[in-house]
């Protein structure tokens, strides 16, 4: 059955290593790389869209244009002078990857100071995805408007989602980190965490502490990531389900691991339903993307490890 998915966040621009001492751009940022590899596996009569702010340079033209290009749908992204979207350069070493950014002026930090843009666009849709670091670039009133729509909207009972990805240094002050982390998750009813993030930053001894957690926010649905050690699904009353993670040749490079997976699972949960079939693809999707160089890998590159 057709339906209607929103993704929630800042798009970047990204600078990744190429031959010898060149630099690439992209577009990149967590939430977009999610809609970007859910638009790649969800069946045409789906749509996905994203919504942000960009500004009003040619970097911003240049942004909406690609994003269009992947069939992601900018119609709810608003465009706001004298912003301009932020920038982050990805390191590289041994596979693992670490960032810089630059964003003193991100349009996106206003991505939810419209509220009736943001209501309008949360209503048109059926699956709400939004993430930690969509709430660590607002402003505490923004949060708190943007938390208070998807509360009203899991109410109604409209499937939304929440990767808390947590990135401390995003955040100036730790208890507000885990105190809008928590919130974020009760406007939730499927919650993705990395369960390396949530022992760091909450203490889990193990990924039961972490599912019980975000049970006792109101979370119906969980699915804990752990990297190469697999996944475990939390459903509703079933039983805990655990996923293995697929076989990884060589890791060239780790970024969009947790988002590809994140994209994968939902657009096969959204068709089927079946938890356990969408993570087993999705760690599949995730295997092969960190195969390969940048954020976001074509869809012909992932055609030569899973099954798309």
């Amino acid at each position: 059955m057709a339906g209607k998915l929103l993704s929630i966040g800042e798009c970047m621009v990204e600078l990744m290593q190429a031959e010898g001492d060149h630099l690439r751009k992209g577009y990149a940022g967590d939430t977009f790389n999610t809609a970007y590899y859910a638009r790649l596996f969800l069946p045409g009569d789906w749509s996905v869209d994203y919504l942000t702010a960009v500004g009003t340079d040619t970097v911003s033209d240049e942004m909406l244009a690609f994003i269009d290009k992947t069939g992601v749908g900018t119609g709810f992204i608003r465009r706001i002078e004298g912003r301009s979207p932020g920038l982050y350069m990805i390191h590289l070493k041994d596979g693992e990857r670490s960032f810089s950014y630059w964003r003193s002026v991100s349009a996106a930090k206003t991505l939810a100071d419209d509220a009736a843009h943001l209501r309008a666009a949360i209503e048109a849709s059926d699956i709400i995805v939004f993430s930690g670091i969509t709430l660590a670039i607002l402003a505490p009133s923004a949060v708190e408007t943007l938390s208070s729509e998807l509360r009203r909207t899991k109410a109604a009972g409209k499937r939304v989602v929440f990767d808390p990805n947590i990135r401390p240094r995003l955040w100036d002050d730790k208890s507000y980190m885990l105190e809008t982390i928590s919130a974020g998750a009760r406007a939730a009813n499927l919650v993705m965490p990395s369960f390396d993030d949530e022992a760091v930053h909450f203490g889990d001894e193990d990924i039961a502490a972490t599912i019980a957690r975000y049970r006792g926010l109101g979370a119906e649905n969980i699915v804990v990531k752990d990297g190469p050690n697999g996944v475990t699904l939390s459903f509703g009353e079933a039983p805990l389900q655990f996923v293995p993670s697929a076989k990884v040749e060589k890791i060239v490079d780790t970024t969009s691991a947790g988002d590809s997976f994140n994209g994968a699972f939902l657009a096969k949960y959204a068709v089927d339903g079946d938890a356990h079939a969408a993570a087993l693809f999705a760690a599949e999707t995730a295997a092969a993307v960190i195969q390969h160089h940048g954020a976001l890998v074509s869809k012909d590159k992932l055609e030569r490890s899973i099954q798309v």
